[in-house]
């Protein structure tokens, strides 16, 4: 059973391609050379949202299937 999030039409909300950039962002974050701000120039990263936030971008970046920013 595929743990993706659905939308209501019950199609996966994330595509393959955005799932392997938040991976990698987790597994660089572990790693300790994930890093935050414009061209990694920030701070390290030690939350598990924010690594999840930068693969997500990531992802967007290179036009992989991820939703559009919620304005919270």
């Amino acid at each position: 059973m595929s743990n993706k999030k659905k939308s209501s039409s019950g199609k996966p909300k994330y595509g393959k391609a955005a799932g392997e950039s938040v991976k990698n962002a987790m597994h660089r974050e572990k790693k300790g050379t994930l890093r935050s701000g414009k061209g990694g120039k920030g701070g390290k990263v030690t939350s598990r949202k924010q690594a999840i936030a930068i693969g997500l971008s990531e992802a967007r970046k290179k036009g992989a299937k991820v939703p559009k920013k919620s304005a919270a």
